[in-house]
């Protein structure tokens, strides 16, 4: 199984949890690789089972959250008949961050089978927990 890890990062807190999400993939036995969404690594992403996407989230500390780089995300390659995961970076609220990404990889025809929102401060810790949830749900399906 081969799997495709896209990102949108402003200060390195998503680029750090793909990457690690990549990693936790690999030691599980996915091959996977981490690519920021201005940088899509095609022929990989046209050979994998399972395409997770992340993004930070952007708006006010309250209210208004939302993907970032929402422009690039909704012209994602068409991933038609892929399994998918979608999460995201925070700091103090994600509001409905993950609903919007996971509508946005539906668009791109993916098949969304989970998400999780990580906290910046546990970026090793979440991302692992988010990787052995893919892995349970990818054995069950």
């Amino acid at each position: 199984m081969k799997a495709t890890v896209i990102y949108e990062s402003l200060t390195g807190n998503t680029r750090q949890a793909a990457e690690k999400i990549a990693d936790e993939l690999n030691r599980s036995g996915i091959e996977a690789v981490a690519c920021s969404i201005k940088a899509i690594e095609l022929q990989h992403l046209s050979e994998s089972d399972l395409v997770v996407v992340g993004s930070w989230v952007d708006g006010l500390f309250l209210v208004g959250q939302k993907p970032a780089g929402v422009r690039r995300l909704v012209n994602l390659p068409v991933i038609h008949g892929k399994k998918t995961a979608v999460f995201c970076t925070y700091a103090l609220e994600t509001g409905k961050t993950l609903e919007k990404l996971s509508g946005i990889v539906e668009r791109r025809g993916g098949d969304v089978i989970g998400g999780m929102a990580i906290k910046r401060t546990k970026i090793d810790k979440q991302s692992i927990e988010f990787v052995d949830r893919l892995v349970g749900a990818l054995e069950s399906a």
